[in-house]
């Protein structure tokens, strides 16, 4: 089974040395017992419990999304649950500016926030803060591709160049991503890309962390885990969840919510795409590749305490650095 015990990495700052009580993160993948970690340290601190999952966040998805039911809710309530219909769409600022004053709120009652699931884009924003340069313009970025298609992508770092010398120096002449947004940014406000991106630089989370990450040291114990589950959802009924979902004439596959793992298998089948088996074996390979996503992001943070999803003990171990 592998190494069980909880691993600390170190951190080069102050930030778990502090009077201040700390946030608490549990994250992880998808199945490896973050929400029943949750409940447990509900039972012994008073916490605030913040939904980190941007799948259960819509309202009529509960199945496929392994939404605590209705009385666990009312025993373990979380904040930032069924707050937007299906048809809206639900993004990391919106999360970050929500969660922070849910943050507030509940310190200012002497609780804990602990945020927990797996939705790893909305940690690393709550955290690292959200860049409020002008958001993504499709007119200008078409304009922007058309041109590229014309003189090619080392031509148009050439531009950048001439706009910016200092941010184009850390910008390879490849990257068509980053260079594509340092034009867009120029277009959009006229100013120099560097100058705005240092004027409106994240704000990082003010409070101290403790980071958990659950993980399974059995990666064939985890899929098992993930197979098991995506098949209790369809004996529970996801099929006849998105059927309900499918006969609203104002949801589309193309929605966030509706390109949801799971959602995305269904739809797909309940349009004749492929029969149910073949539904089933890529709703568990797409829920396989969405943990190996979550766990490659997992590796990449820093100062994170791992804990076993085997140890059973979990809650008494954040007890102590509580």
């Amino acid at each position: 089974m592998g190494d069980t015990s909880p691993r600390l990495e170190a951190r080069e700052d102050n930030d778990i040395m502090t009077d201040i009580s700390p946030i608490i993160f549990i994250a992880g993948p998808t199945a490896s017992g973050k929400t029943e970690l949750a409940m447990q340290l509900a039972d012994h601190h008073d916490v605030a419990l913040i939904n980190v999952d941007a799948a259960q966040v819509y309202r009529d998805m509960n199945i496929g999304t392994a939404k605590l039911d209705a009385k666990s809710l009312e025993k373990y309530p979380h904040a930032l649950i069924d707050i937007r219909d299906p048809a809206e769409t639900y993004d990391a600022a919106q999360f970050v500016k929500d969660a922070k004053v849910l943050m507030d709120a509940a310190i200012e009652k002497n609780k804990i926030p602990v945020l927990v699931g797996g939705s790893m884009f909305y940690f690393s924003a709550l955290e690292k803060g959200v860049s409020k340069l002008p958001k993504a313009d499709a007119d200008i970025r078409a304009k922007i591709e058309s041109q590229a298609a014309e003189i090619g992508w080392q031509a148009m770092h050439v531009r950048l160049a001439s706009i910016d010398p200092s941010l184009a120096i850390r910008i390879k002449a490849n990257d068509k991503q980053r260079i594509q947004r340092a034009l867009e940014v120029h277009l959009i406000t006229g100013e120099v890309p560097s100058e705005m991106m240092a004027k409106y630089a994240p704000e990082p989370l003010a409070y101290p962390l403790l980071k958990f990450n659950l993980y399974t040291p059995d990666r064939k114990l985890l899929h098992a885990r993930i197979e098991k589950r995506f098949h209790m959802m369809i004996e529970q009924g996801l099929l006849e969840e998105v059927k309900a979902l499918k006969a609203r004439a104002d949801l589309h596959a193309d929605l966030p919510s509706m390109r949801c793992v799971g959602y995305r298998q269904a739809w797909q089948h309940l349009d004749g795409e492929y029969d149910l088996n073949t539904m089933i074996d890529k709703g568990v390979a797409a829920t396989r590749q969405l943990a190996k996503r979550q766990l490659t992001w997992i590796r990449h943070q820093r100062g994170q305490i791992w804990l076993s999803s085997e140890f059973k003990n979990n809650a008494a171990l954040i007890d102590h650095f509580l």
